[in-house]
């Protein structure tokens, strides 16, 4: 079910609202940058994601490719978000369910995962050990 969540980094200088479907796929993945941030996020077209405060207060980071925009809090250094501008899916955000505020622990716990292998690119693959993510 479409619910909006509100978000913020640590620090609460970047507040965001996304309207997420928690039944739907989240994701985790080996990835050097999500396996270090321990990122994990749930994907939403940009129409469903709106930065309410901060936008001044992120610092973006591109690596490999750049096609993708991993973006932190200047202060507090927190990954609230991150867009990916070539999916099967086309543009979307990646929202990072540890910044939601007004999520449960409730939802987080049935929150489906889907984990990809995006340490070997192999996107449409489950890594052999995920555990650990």
């Amino acid at each position: 079910m479409l619910k909006t969540y509100h978000g913020s980094c640590h620090c609460g200088a970047v507040r965001f609202e996304a309207d997420i479907d928690l039944s739907q796929p989240t994701y985790r993945c080996n990835c050097s940058i999500c396996r270090r941030t321990r990122f994990w996020p749930a994907v939403v077209k940009p129409d469903a994601f709106r930065l309410l405060a901060g936008a001044g207060e992120l610092v973006q980071y591109r690596f490999n490719t750049g096609k993708n925009h991993h973006y932190f809090c200047r202060h507090c250094g927190v990954r609230p978000y991150g867009i990916g501008n070539e999916t099967p899916m086309g543009k979307v955000y990646g929202v990072n369910l540890g910044c939601l505020d007004d999520v449960t622990e409730e939802e987080l716990a049935a929150a489906p995962i889907t984990y990809v292998d995006g340490l070997h690119d192999r996107w449409q693959d489950s890594p052999a050990l995920h555990r650990h993510l």
